[in-house]
């Protein structure tokens, strides 16, 4: 499974995990009809922060987010097929243009091969609305008639392994579950020797976001199981079941998934490294759950023999067991339907698709539409031929140049937190030469992967969408499953070239900034320095302080699972990161959600360092050249004032009430305007930018900060 436990992303789009829709799509028989929504678009124009957009009826010492973001959300509307507006939102149609164009000329070109002929017919397939909505039940029946072949309980394993290979994404799994059938199953680099790939087990089979949907008993919650009641039922009568007989089927659904739900280990624990590491032979697997097949299993989804594996919740075997042993066979044959059908809902037709987007876009994101059919099959594309596409966005978006400053500006930024390092008062020093190896040790990966995916072995038919997911995520899933019992791979990416995002993993030593976020309203090779160290330079630091975190602190230079840390200072950071933790334990009464700081702690500590580290980094530019950052320049701001408008500008966002409280029940992330004014409560520099007092909201008592 994916290493879920240790891969920290910086997450700028947070509207983007509500899109469901993102990867649903349309499939066709026969070649779409040229419309103007299908025809290729001119790139759109991106943010940038300009000084007019300043808010100046606003005081910068009560809401640093609204005096800076308050006059463009005002003319931002939330569109509505999205959960959220944000200054990265342009960036993201920007670069979707820009895939959507390779994939149009890609499918116009009739003499295609190898790759640029597998995307065109993936887009021929996914546009074609009319051969997607007239064949849906030929495409969907041979699943289902794998589901009904499950006649007794022994079947399971077959059954299971076939929806694993053919559905998304078992080997997957996020802050909260695996979203696959009972369980997840992949590779997962070992936590104690991470030269290694392992088997890992994940907590699973629950389609909802996360355990609270199931198990809290507030009337929001209620109402949201009441309706999830009814959306499975929906999607059991589209695929022909009588009402009387889909009502019975949901109820098995959610009964099952509840008891998975109570079973599972929440998403604060899940992120303690050592609470998810649990080795189990397969004998042990075979005692825990003695009903299963687990060696017909691992045979059919190509899982080589191994001598342990990683079980994130032992517990939770305990559950699927217990489920296996008390529940008919007609109930399991539901449950795994019900998954077959939720998985293809989007491949499917119109009915189908739009039932889907209504439950899991509309009822738990208050998105109100679907994103057009190419944003979506965009979206879809660069899932599942991502590096495909990747080549071509690189080509038009992503220069040589762009790719040498962004380098220099990561390393003048690690350079900076190896000087922090080395004054640090509370730590002492055989644990700051540990630190520092570490930070050495840290592979720094720009852009896009030096060697790029071969798809070559995929099928990818222009006439059949759902057939080509199957074969995508197939393809995917062995690819997967064959990394266990192998060396670890430091130079694969978790992303493709134009995500717009970030991420940090410990277990490789990592830090990683895609193609797709190396453009404005971040970065320009051509931009400032103080709007690009305020941008792009605060989510450097970002990611590279998440090796240093609560998680990041508890691996070593090669990536183990190792205390390198002194008992005095491991106790020291615990008290010092505390001042974090308080701060964003905090009730968010517009949403009637309160925010766990243990669950955000290592987001909220890598956004303070991070801000930190990039407003040293400037300063010591300004300093070599003889500059200070506080004497006005031609647009009337001094540097330090444009650095921490430029980082704000960056995070401006409009979030669906919906939206928003679903990413503060599931999300390790704060949303927007914390992650801006929280930050800056806690820093000096901004005091001095702004002439911020004590006793002003803008300054946090204590201000808080650890790295």
């Amino acid at each position: 499974m994916r290493r879920w436990f240790a891969v920290c992303f910086c997450m700028l789009l947070p509207s983007v995990l509500a899109l469901a829709q993102v990867t649903s799509p349309n499939a066709a028989k026969n070649t779409p009809a040229v419309t103007k929504e299908t025809s290729a678009g001119e790139l759109p124009k991106l943010e940038k922060f300009e000084p007019s957009l300043v808010d100046k009826s606003k005081d910068p010492c009560t809401d640093f987010y609204q005096y800076t973001c308050s006059k463009w959300i005002a003319s931002h509307p939330i569109p509505s097929d999205m959960a959220s507006n944000s200054t990265a939102h342009p960036l993201f149609l920007y670069n979707q243009t820009i895939l959507r164009n390779t994939l149009e000329a890609a499918s116009a070109n009739k003499e295609a091969t190898g790759s640029e002929r597998q995307i065109g017919d993936y887009w021929q397939s996914c546009m074609d609305e009319s051969g997607r909505n007239a064949n849906e039940k030929s495409w969907l029946q041979p699943h289902l008639d794998e589901i009904a072949s499950f006649k007794s309980k022994r079947d399971l394993p077959r059954v299971l392994a076939y929806l694993h290979l053919n559905f998304p994404a078992a080997w997957e799994g996020d802050d909260n579950s695996t979203k696959s059938p009972v369980f997840g199953f992949g590779p997962s680099q070992d936590l104690k020797d991470a030269t290694q790939m392992v088997a890992g087990l994940d907590q699973g089979g629950m389609a909802l976001p996360s355990l609270d949907y199931y198990l809290r008993d507030s009337d929001r919650f209620k109402d949201l199981r009441a309706k999830y009641l009814q959306h499975v039922q929906k999607m059991f009568e589209l695929a022909g079941d009588p009402s009387d007989r889909a009502a019975s089927e949901s109820k098995t659904v959610t009964e099952i998934e509840t008891a998975f739900a109570r079973a599972s280990m929440d998403n604060v624990t899940r992120r303690d490294p050592e609470k998810i590491y649990n080795k189990r032979t397969l004998q042990q697997l075979k005692n825990a759950v003695p009903d299963f097949g687990w060696d017909e299993y691992f045979r059919l989804v190509g899982a080589p023999s191994v001598p342990f594996y990683i079980v994130t919740t032992p517990g939770f075997l305990d559950a699927v067991e217990q489920q296996i042993k008390t529940r008919s066979e007609e109930d399991w044959r539901t449950y795994l339907r019900w998954w077959t059908i939720h998985r293809a809902a989007s491949y499917l037709g119109d009915d189908f698709e739009k039932e889907n987007f209504a439950f899991f876009g509309t009822a738990l994101s208050g998105t109100p539409q679907m994103l057009p059919r190419w944003r979506r099959c965009v979206g879809s594309a660069d899932r599942y031929l991502g590096e495909a596409l990747g080549q071509a966005y690189v080509n038009v978006a992503f220069p040589p140049a762009s790719k040498a400053r962004a380098n220099e500006l990561v390393s003048k930024i690690r350079e900076t937190l190896a000087d922090e390092i080395k004054q640090l008062d509370w730590m002492n020093e055989a644990t700051k030469k540990e630190a520092l190896i570490k930070q050495d040790a840290t592979l720094q990966k720009i852009g896009y992967p030096d060697k790029w995916r071969d798809y070559s072995s995929v099928k990818i038919l222009p006439d059949n969408y759902l057939a080509n997911m199957n074969a995508a995520n197939a393809f995917e899933a062995h690819r997967q499953i064959q990394k266990i019992g192998k060396p670890v791979d430091r130079t694969e990416w978790d992303m493709t070239p134009p995500t717009i995002n970030a991420y940090e993993d410990p277990q490789m030593n990592t830090i990683n900034f895609p193609a797709g976020i190396l453009q404005r309203p971040f970065f320009s090779g051509t931009t400032d320095d103080a709007s690009n160290f305020g941008a792009i330079g605060m989510i450097m630091g970002h990611e590279t302080i998440h090796g240093f975190d609560d998680q990041g602190r508890k691996f070593d230079e090669k990536g183990n699972l190792r205390d390198w840390w002194t008992a005095e200072d491991a106790k020291r950071y615990d008290e010092i990161d505390k001042c974090i933790v308080d701060e964003y334990s905090q009730e968010i009464p517009e949403y009637g959600v309160k925010q766990n700081g243990k669950l955000t702690a290592g987001e909220d500590t890598a956004d303070n360092g991070g801000i930190h580290l990039a407003m040293l980094a400037l300063e010591n530019i300004y300093k070599a050249q003889g500059k200070s950052l506080d004497q006005p320049e031609p647009d009337g701001l001094t540097a330090r004032r444009r650095f921490f408008l430029a980082y704000s500008f960056s995070w401006c966002s409009d979030d669906r009430p919906e939206a928003a409280r679903n990413q503060v029940i599931t999300n390790p992330h704060s949303l927007p305007r914390f992650r801006v004014n929280r930050p800056l409560s806690n820093m000096p520099e901004f005091d001095q930018a702004f002439g911020c007092k004590k006793g002003q909201p803008m300054v946090h008592e204590p201000q808080c900060r650890v790295w």
